[in-house]
């Protein structure tokens, strides 16, 4: 995390609304973005535009080679953050305020930063939303990606 990160380093699994703080934080184990994970998720979506299907149009739009979705990027960062040391208790995603920051290519490596920016419970007392602020860099800790997620999680002993 960033030398301004303030709050406990979080590990453990199934933790609830009580066991974080803002400022608790965690980092995400990394993960290659491969030709085939970009193929792959052009094939389920349909979106083949040709910065993402080869490295020759890449080139002719300004990129040094072939640029994986931002999307797919997304879905990888929030699968990173469910295999975590910190693992929540949690219900659903509530929605994603997101940025891409810089491109991500074929074979770059991407691990992300996650820090506790909010907490509030919910009107059904047994739940929590807790907003998550994402940074994800590249292998050589470039930002890359960075935004927010609200998720709802449980509360403890509550039922």
């Amino acid at each position: 995390m960033s030398a301004d990160a303030q709050g406990k380093s979080l590990t453990g699994f199934e933790l609830s609304y009580e066991d974080v703080e803002v400022g608790d934080h965690f980092e995400t184990p990394s993960r290659e973005v491969t030709a085939a994970a970009i193929e792959a998720f052009a094939e389920m979506t349909g979106d083949r535009f040709e910065i993402h299907m080869s490295d020759e149009a890449a080139l002719q739009h300004g990129f040094p080679a072939r640029v994986a979705h931002g999307l797919l990027v997304l879905s990888l960062v929030d699968g990173l953050k469910n295999n975590a040391v910190a693992r929540f208790r949690a219900i659903a995603s509530l929605g994603w305020t997101w940025r891409f920051s810089a491109p991500v290519l074929a074979g770059d490596t991407i691990r992300a930063e996650v820090a506790v920016a909010g907490k509030r419970i919910t009107h059904n007392p047994a739940r929590a939303i807790l907003r998550l602020r994402f940074v994800v860099r590249n292998q050589r800790g470039r930002a890359i990606q960075e935004g927010e997620n609200e998720l709802m999680i449980y509360r403890r002993d509550i039922a």
